[in-house]
Formats: structure tokens, C-alpha cells, sequence
């Protein structure tokens, strides 16, 4: 049995609580962007290129068996970090489940305050694509 969502975002507030300062929290969401498997050069396309990122960043989903799972990357370490933590919340889930998620880890590991205003709205960018697959699916 997979993980919640909310199982997922508890694990994720108890790793970044474990770092110290947002240099650390930094490299560690560069280093979660880094560990992201290899992003289809087909899907580099429109279709699946988050709007409202000053980055590129691409997400394209799979239903697999009722459950989403995504690829995603970006051309930006930092951004590449920010979709993988993403990703790694919601694949795995049903579409309800995406749909339905608030996603309170933002809010708690600092990351809505610590990011510049023009990286929140990306990220809120990211959260609202993540969501728009899953109404669909």
C-alpha cells in the first residue's frame, strides 16, 4: 500500500526540520531535483510546459491502474528541486486525492516564505498543473 499524501507531506516537514538554515534546505531541494529520473525529450513540448514559471519546467502525467505518476524536470536546479518534491508528493494517488489535497508542507517547511515572490507564484504554478491533470484524469 502506497503512502498518503499526507503520510508523504509529514515526511518531508520532519526532513527539512532536521536541516538548520535555507542554505542547507537549498541544497537539499537541489539535490531531490538531481535524483529525478531522465525527462522524456519528447514530452519538452507546450503541452506539458507549466505556465506562470519564469523557468521551463514540464510535467506529464501517466494513469496507471486509477493512480497518476508523473515526470517532470526543469532548466533550473532550484525549480527542478521545487517539481520533484511535488511529484514526490502526489504520484502514486488517485486523481480525487491530487484534486482534493491541501498542501500544507509549503507552509510549514518555509518554503512559501523563504522563495522569492516570482518562485512561489511558479511553484503555485506547478501545484495548479499537478491539480489540473487529475481533474482530467
Amino acid at each position: 500500500m502506497s503512502k498518503s499524501i499526507e503520510e508523504i507531506q509529514k515526511e518531508i516537514i520532519a526532513e527539512f526540520s532536521d536541516l538548520t538554515d535555507w542554505e542547507e534546505k537549498f541544497q537539499y531541494l537541489i539535490e531531490l531535483g538531481e535524483e529525478l529520473p531522465t525527462y522524456p525529450d519528447e514530452k519538452r513540448t507546450e503541452e506539458y510546459l507549466v505556465p506562470g514559471c519564469q523557468s521551463k519546467v514540464w510535467v506529464a502525467p501517466k494513469l496507471e491502474a486509477g493512480r497518476l505518476e508523473f515526470d517532470a524536470d526543469s532548466d533550473t536546479a532550484l525549480t527542478k528541486g521545487l517539481i520533484a518534491i511535488l511529484i514526490r508528493v502526489f504520484s502514486g494517488q488517485s486523481p480525487k486525492d491530487i484534486a482534493d489535497a491541501s498542501l500544507s508542507f509549503i507552509e510549514e517547511v518555509g518554503l512559501a516564505k523563504f522563495l522569492s515572490i516570482s518562485r512561489r507564484n511558479g511553484l503555485y504554478s506547478m501545484v495548479q498543473k499537478l491539480k489540473g491533470y487529475a481533474e482530467k484524469a
